[in-house]
C-alpha cells in the first residue's frame, strides 16, 4: 500500500504545471566539504517496485543534478553525503462560490425593487497534491543536512516521455537551492 501511494505521489509530480517548490538546511554545515554522493539503501525483500519506472525517472533526475553540481557518485560506504527521497499525497478539497446578478432595477432602494435577481452557484472540488522530497545526509555525522520538497496538484500524463521531462523539471527546480548560497 505505501508502494502505491508513493507511486500515485511520483505520478503527481510527473505531471506537475505550477510547481511549489521549498528547502531547509543546517546553517553549521559547510556544504563546500561535500565532494561525493549515493543513494541511502533500502531493505527490502525484493528487487521489484511497483513504483520501479519512476524511481528510476526520480533517481535519474537526481544523480544528474548532483553530478551537474560537481558531486560525483561513489559508494555508500565512501560518500559525503547520502540521498534518499520520500513522497505523499494529500487530499484538499475547494469551494469556490460565485454570485450573479442580472437585470435591470431603475427602484432599487434598501433592498426593494423590482426587475433584477441574484443567483448564487457554488461548486466543491476534490484533488489530491502530491509532494516529492529530497534529503540529504551526512555519511559522517548521520545527520539531515538539506531537504528540498516540490509539490503540486496531481495531473495524470499519458506518455513516459512526458513524465520524464515533468520529473527532470520537479528535481531540476527543487535542486536549484543546493547547495545553499553562504550568506554575506
Amino acid at each position: 500500500m505505501k508502494k502505491l501511494f508513493a507511486f500515485i505521489a511520483i505520478a503527481a509530480l510527473s505531471a506537475c504545471s505550477s510547481l511549489k517548490t521549498n528547502s531547509d538546511f543546517d546553517p553549521g554545515v559547510s556544504f563546500d566539504q561535500y565532494k561525493s554522493f549515493a543513494w541511502i539503501e533500502k531493505k527490502s525483500d525484493s528487487q521489484y517496485h511497483l513504483d520501479g519506472l519512476m524511481d528510476q525517472r526520480v533517481r535519474n533526475a537526481v544523480n544528474n543534478e548532483m553530478t551537474a553540481k560537481g558531486l560525483k557518485q561513489v559508494g555508500a560506504e565512501s560518500a559525503d553525503l547520502l540521498v534518499n527521497y520520500l513522497t505523499k499525497v494529500d487530499k484538499k478539497i475547494n469551494v469556490d462560490t460565485f454570485h450573479t446578478n442580472y437585470g435591470y432595477n431603475p427602484y432599487y432602494y434598501r433592498g426593494w425593487g423590482y426587475g433584477g435577481s441574484m443567483q448564487s452557484h457554488t461548486t466543491v472540488r476534490e484533488y489530491e497534491v502530491g509532494t516529492l522530497i529530497i534529503d540529504l545526509v551526512d555519511n559522517k555525522t548521520d545527520k539531515l543536512v538539506w531537504r528540498g520538497t516540490v509539490a503540486d496538484t496531481i495531473k495524470n500524463k499519458s506518455t513516459p516521455e512526458e513524465r520524464e521531462q515533468l520529473i527532470n523539471e520537479a528535481i531540476n527546480k527543487v535542486m536549484l537551492n543546493f547547495p545553499p548560497k553562504p550568506e554575506s
